[in-house]
């Protein structure tokens, strides 16, 4: 057999180009690259379709669902980075539980995990899913971004003619309605959305996501102690790295990485919790994942 050929749907978006630029010089695989003239042609994107053996989606929602329709029958497995599909396809977050890596390596529609979401649902799924979170509490998360995360648009304000505002944290999605919230509540077995807020900062990459939990909404008392032994257990063997907590966390600690790492900090008493989730927006939370998601589909050595 030759080379895997992959073809990257969107390749001029912020998501897609980082992709495109992280594929284009590995010899594991073959990256089938579109004319920029006929990236709109439908005839010509079904070609490519029907050629590649994997594709990803770096679209909108919308243009996401109908590239699904142009590719129906071309032969392509799909990884879409959009938020269209992530609550019906297999969720490409190979950490979630021991089966989850399985699951993406014989799918063949994998939703890439939004960003703000990779690191709320990488604090809350152990607790969710380990019967540790009484269901129907409903959490509060905060999550800090740096400006990549908002797409070519974000980018060019904050590197172009920036305001005197821009130069401090903006606070948004205040009407509780991100788009990340089905996710969220969806792959955590939720009954209740978490009271999410996002916050963008004048900062190129890295994400910081918390989550404050009360002793009173678990099921059981825990120690410190104890919640950290939970989740160094829960990922073991994993990508994830389990820290202790620390007095204070910079966001962009671990921007041009596709690491993630998890701080179980909070009261020695166990009346209250901190998990936090530090990696980088574009990488774990974006590029990085949506990779490691086509090698695990396509059986690539990766050495992890």
């Amino acid at each position: 057999m030759g080379k895997p050929k992959i073809y990257i749907d969107g390749q001029s978006g912020t998501t897609g180009l980082e992709i495109l630029q992280r594929l284009q010089d590995r010899e594991d695989i073959e990256l089938l690259v579109i004319d920029d003239a006929l990236r709109h042609d439908d005839a010509e994107r079904r070609k490519m379709f029907e050629a590649a053996d994997l594709a990803f989606l770096c679209l909108p929602d919308q243009a996401a669902r109908e590239a699904v329709d142009l590719a129906e029958g071309s032969g392509a497995r799909i990884i879409d980075a959009s938020t269209a599909h992530r609550t019906v396809w297999t969720y490409g977050f190979p950490e979630l539980d021991h089966r989850q890596e399985e699951k993406i390596r014989t799918a063949d529609k994998v939703a890439n995990p939004g960003c703000h979401a990779t690191g709320f649902i990488a604090a809350v799924a152990p607790l969710s899913r380990g019967g540790l979170l009484k269901p129907d509490t409903q959490l509060t998360a905060f999550s800090l971004t740096g400006y990549t995360g908002g797409g070519k648009r974000m980018i060019a304000e904050y590197e172009g003619a920036k305001t005197e505002q821009m130069l401090a944290p903006k606070a948004y999605g205040l009407d509780l309605n991100h788009k990340h919230l089905p996710e969220m509540k969806t792959v955590c077995g939720l009954e209740k959305a978490p009271l999410f807020i996002p916050v963008v900062d004048d900062y190129p990459r890295g994400m910081l996501v918390m989550v404050p939990v009360a002793s009173e909404q678990l099921t059981r008392p825990l120690s410190l102690q104890e919640m950290q032994d939970h989740f160094r257990q829960w990922y073991q063997g994993t990508a994830v790295a389990v820290q202790e907590g620390q007095p204070g966390l910079y966001a962009g600690d671990k921007a041009g990485t596709d690491d993630l790492e998890l701080f179980v900090t909070g009261a020695e008493s166990g009346s209250g919790f901190v998990i936090a989730a530090r990696f980088d927006n574009l990488g774990k939370g974006a590029c990085g994942a949506a990779i490691r998601n086509m090698e695990l589909m396509l059986g690539l050595d990766t050495g992890q």
